[in-house]
């Protein structure tokens, strides 16, 4: 039976912005002098909590049919210094593998009910592949457990089981009102040692690890392998977050655990409940984040909202939805960026009217979209048509650039309707390519107006000037895909 259900991050691979992240919140726990009446006194204990909310807290095993292969010769038990021993110096009597043997394996995870009617939350990897799940009650009970449905997106997955008794559950609070220093209390069964409580604080908050929707409250209360799904509790006894993942070299705890937020886990869990499977809003859109650089090309005042990078045919197209808008309001509420924009599609209404407002050429425009669903339109997502051109090759900027023609055309593999200039070498030095751009990229528009020459080019980039701005913003393809660049003009 193993209990390796939690899946861990590599602090070896950490890079960017999680792990720049974690480098600046253990600067600011820092021991520094605490201003007078800011200070909260920690619980003087956590039993009474504990007590409160265990009777809701399960334990999950699993069981499912896997295939291994089958040996030959001396066996070792698994990591065994022997077992290193014969396979790295290849000694005579190395164990053969022989064919594939079916065998049933088990899993434990943790989980928590959220209804009387035995409604049980945990996360999708506890349960995924599974054939057999079975809910251990903190009395001691057990009982089997049917599989409502699971959104791999989130990791989370949803449970039923029949009791004929009413079930003691806990309520999802409000992610959203948890604070960075705010007392938690995390409950499981960690490395399959049974029910299990362990405190400490809300590190730091909107974590991302690699999905879409994630939104993770870090924690440093110890979480390890089989807390997976288990339940981080608030001090009302609220859950605040679904325990999913640690951050670890070694895959056991060092105080850095990640927790789905439970506002997230709510919409989810709603939609699982009711039709077995998530229904997310879609748009049509895609986008990327606005930089000072860019803000500065589109005269904005600050780099906030979600510039549309390319409108592939759908809701968004149906609108009115151009290229190069930026995207600052949806559904009456302002667009931080990209992130912000994402979820709130996805947790808007499907088939409903909803309005955005978006800068166009430095104007505002409102729209109405009627939003289309996302699991249906995953893997339809089509690039855009790009646009035009015409002439011989010329340096701007570090960048020798060409009128894309047949020839090009076939070399980079685009449509018969493709338009723009090509990159066809670049100054390393240069700030083009210290800004991103590189030999093979097409060049599509500047200053969001097509460009198919570099005289075209030449005036965009001169129209940026006399405008008293420093960039001017560039719509580039490469393999295939749109995004939007700032680059100097000077």
């Amino acid at each position: 039976m193993t209990n390796q259900t939690l899946p861990y991050i590599s602090a070896k691979r950490v890079r960017g912005a999680v792990g720049a992240a974690a480098v600046a919140v253990a600067m600011a726990l820092s021991p520094m002098t605490a201003a007078p009446g800011y200070a909260r006194a920690a619980p003087d204990s956590f039993a009474d909590l504990a007590e409160q909310v265990s009777p809701s807290v399960v334990m999950i095993t699993t069981s499912m049919t896997v295939s291994t292969p089958a040996r030959s010769g001396p066996m070792f038990p698994e990591g065994s210094p022997f077992e290193d021993l014969f396979r790295d110096f290849g000694l005579p009597g190395m164990p053969d593998q022989g064919p594939a043997q079916p065998h049933r394996s088990n899993a434990l995870g943790s989980g928590f009910v959220i209804s009387e009617d035995g409604y049980i939350v945990t996360n999708n990897h506890v349960i995924d592949g599974a054939d057999e799940i079975s809910i251990e009650f903190f009395n001691g009970k057990k009982l089997d457990a049917t599989l409502v449905g699971t959104d791999p997106k989130t990791d989370i997955a949803l449970l039923k089981v029949e009791s004929d008794k009413p079930l003691p559950f806990v309520k999802l609070g409000d992610s959203d009102k948890m604070r960075v220093g705010d007392w938690v209390m995390a409950m499981g069964n960690p490395l399959g040692q049974g029910f299990s409580a362990s405190s400490g604080i809300v590190s730091a908050r909107n974590r991302e690890l690699s999905g879409t929707y994630d939104d993770y409250i870090q924690t440093d209360a110890a979480i390890n392998r089989g807390n997976s799904g288990g339940p981080l509790f608030d001090m009302d006894g609220q859950v605040i977050g679904v325990n999913t993942a640690i951050l670890s070299p070694n895959g056991g705890s060092i105080g850095i655990g990640f927790s789905m937020a439970s506002n997230v886990v709510s919409d989810v869990v709603g939609q699982l409940k009711d039709y077995g499977e998530t229904r997310r809003g879609w748009l049509g859109v895609r986008i990327q984040d606005v930089t000072d650089d860019m803000a500065d090309a589109l005269g904005l005042d600050e780099p906030k909202g979600a510039m549309v990078s390319d409108v592939p045919e759908g809701p968004a197209r149906d609108a009115g939805i151009q290229s190069g808008d930026v995207i600052v309001s949806f559904d009456g509420g302002d667009v931080k960026n990209t992130r912000d924009l994402v979820r709130r599609v996805a947790d808007a209404p499907i088939g409903e009217k909803v309005q955005l407002v978006v800068l166009r050429d430095s104007k505002r425009e409102t729209l109405t979209v009627t939003l289309g669903r996302r699991e249906n339109a995953e893997g339809d997502e089509q690039s855009s048509d790009t646009q035009q051109q015409t002439q011989d090759d010329s340096s701007i900027l570090g960048m020798s650039l060409a009128p894309l023609d047949d020839q090009l055309r076939d070399q980079l593999e685009l449509d018969g309707d493709a338009r723009g200039l090509v990159i066809r070498e670049i100054d390393e030095n240069s700030t083009a390519y210290e800004k991103g751009l590189r030999a093979g990229d097409l060049i599509v528009e500047a200053g969001q107006e097509a460009v198919e020459s570099t005289a075209d080019m030449e005036a965009r980039l001169q129209a940026a000037k006399d405008a008293g701005r420093k960039s001017v913003l560039l719509l580039i393809h490469r393999q295939g895909e749109p995004r939007f660049l700032a680059l100097p003009v000077e």
